[in-house]
């Protein structure tokens, strides 16, 4: 069976699927064709079928199959996930027609300039190189391997499995969002008991000389913290007279990012600070006036704390670094007056940091129906453009609410941005997840292999995971919704399918380094030969 799995993995990396193109469908093809070609899919042809990504412009799509034990009459489910798309290959400079081709990229890196880690694995034969091999068509080759195994002795096996290979993992999740509505709707017609989801997205290393494989239960969030900054625009010759919205972005940042006092920890297990991913100033043109409104957000992992408690955390981080910049200019304005001779009064500025939630209901209190109104507009207007974004649009929004309050003092205003991925956390309580703990140790105990393997909370890395489950505190949900400008227009979350599937997840992927970079590669005889067995044995050791 490895060798099967080694032979699809490099057919579906030979077959370009950059996120965000056409060419995505190119693999979603391919996946179904192979399904068709198996005995069990020949007999039944209903049970393969596309999923259309909701609302999507480039008409993407990802495949769904089915394999219905025959072997007793169990309602038993383990739903396997994979997705089929890949980041881009621009990475690979003047190789990149070679990406999609690993036996001939080896070739190509040979006698290259390249890191000293990344020429031993390239000489020792062990490694196999390209975009996607690793993230993740090995992973989609052994889900879909294991699943023909298993169709192939359908009599004999006792339980279901649903498989998905979904598109636009690596962008928005457009395809996972997609699926599942179609999951909730199936488990209704079929009567499925959903177990688990189980992924097998990529493992690495987790630190310099880790040799450890992992296995993980359960699954790291991600919400996007996002700040609109109001200061006060001046003259560029009068500093003292404004307040700079750059400087008091550049303070939220030297609070937040990489700051691992907002690191979320469960169970010794700690998420990764949160880290900018955009900080701009939003001004219009180049003249000397100074930036009156700046834009700043965060990647911000959880692995418990909920969108209303993140919320809380980041104003109280918002209003720290805002009242330091009030205090360090009161005291370069006196070292400036007393220089120049000038009388020195305390600048006015005070701090103030408020949700997008309080700046809405400040606004509608002050100008009624108009401020819905001006939303319905702008969504309208703002969906017409396919240039924007989920980001921009949301923060679009903002900056029309705030333009009708009649308040014109500096302000921070902390929103969500999307996308928003649920944490996963499988502590145990119940019996699904008290099954998939015991299953999954019981699993890799009994797993005869040279390796050392470990079972680790939180799959680390975002992935569709997350969308197995989705809050159920009222409080959560509510702080989501309400702080996310754009939710349920722009950008949608099926919650309430979300919350039905209620499922505990796993990830048994195969182990390489250096995901999304030229150098990306496979490690040969764990990822073709230890962890399809884990897969294997957890699956049917879940169905038991």
């Amino acid at each position: 069976m490895n060798e099967r799995i080694e032979k699809l993995t490099l057919e579906l990396a030979s077959i370009r699927g950059v996120v965000g193109t056409k060419e995505e469908n190119n693999v979603a093809d391919k996946v179904y064709e192979k399904f068709m070609e198996m005995d069990y899919f020949k007999k039944h042809p209903e049970y393969v079928d596309y999923v259309d990504v909701i609302d999507d412009p480039l008409g993407r799509k990802s495949v769904m199959a089915m394999v219905k034990g025959e072997k007793g009459n169990s309602n038993k489910t383990v739903i396997l996930i994979g997705h089929i798309d890949t980041v881009g290959i621009s990475d690979y400079g003047d190789l990149k027609e070679y990406a999609t081709k690993p036996l001939e990229l080896v070739e190509k890196f040979k006698g290259r300039p390249l890191p000293e880690d990344v020429v031993k694995d390239l000489e020792s034969g062990e490694y196999l190189f390209g975009r996607g091999i690793f993230d993740m068509k090995c992973g989609v080759a052994t889900l879909m391997t294991l699943i023909e195994e298993i169709s192939n002795d359908v009599e004999n096996f006792e339980g279901n499995i649903v498989f998905a290979g979904v598109c636009d993992e690596e962008g928005n999740s457009g395809g996972m969002l997609s699926v599942v509505p179609e999951l909730v709707k199936l488990k209704n017609k079929e009567n499925f008991e959903y177990l688990a989801v189980l992924d097998t997205d990529y493992s690495a290393a987790r630190y310099e000389g880790d040799n450890t494989r992992y296995v993980y239960v359960g699954t790291v969030g991600k919400l996007m913290p996002t700040f609109y900054i109001v200061g006060a625009e001046t003259h560029a010759g009068d500093p003292f007279k404004g307040i700079d919205s750059n400087l008091i972005s550049s303070a939220i940042t030297n609070e937040i990012d990489l700051n691992t006092k907002y690191c979320d920890e469960a169970e010794g297990e700690v998420t990764v600070p949160p880290i900018t991913l955009r900080q701009q100033d939003l001004k219009p043109e180049y003249s000397v006036q100074t930036a009156k409104t700046s834009h700043l957000y965060f990647n911000y992992g959880t692995h418990v704390s909920t969108p209303d408690e993140v919320m809380a955390k980041v104003i109280e981080g918002a209003d720290l670094a805002f009242q330091k910049v009030i205090d360090s200019l009161n005291v370069g304005y006196k070292k400036y007056c007393d220089s120049n001779k000038f009388p020195y009064e305390k600048l006015p500025w005070k701090s103030r940091v408020m949700s997008y939630d309080e700046l809405y209901k400040k606004v509608k209190e002050e100008r009624g129906e108009e401020v819905d109104k001006l939303i319905e507009d702008l969504n309208k207007e703002l969906l017409d453009d396919p240039n924007v974004d989920d980001r921009e649009f949301a923060l679009k929004i903002v900056e029309g609410v705030h333009n009708m309050w009649s308040d014109k003092d500096p302000v921070v205003v902390v929103f969500f941005s999307p996308p928003y991925y649920p944490h996963i956390y499988v502590e145990g309580k119940s019996k699904l997840e008290e099954k998939l703990l015991n299953t999954v140790k019981e699993t890799v105990e009994n797993t005869d292999s040279k390796y050392d393997i470990k079972v680790k909370k939180f799959y680390p890395y975002i992935s569709d995971l997350s969308y197995a489950a989705a809050p159920r505190e009222e409080e959560a949900i509510e702080s989501l919704k309400n702080n996310m400008p754009g939710f349920g227009t722009k950008y949608k979350l099926p919650i309430e399918d979300l919350q039905e599937l209620n499922l505990p997840v796993l990830n048994i992927g195969p182990f390489g380094k250096d995901a999304h970079k030229f150098t990306e590669r496979l490690e040969k005889d764990y990822s073709f030969n230890v962890a399809p067995e884990i897969v294997y044995n957890t699956i049917i050791n879940l169905l038991k």
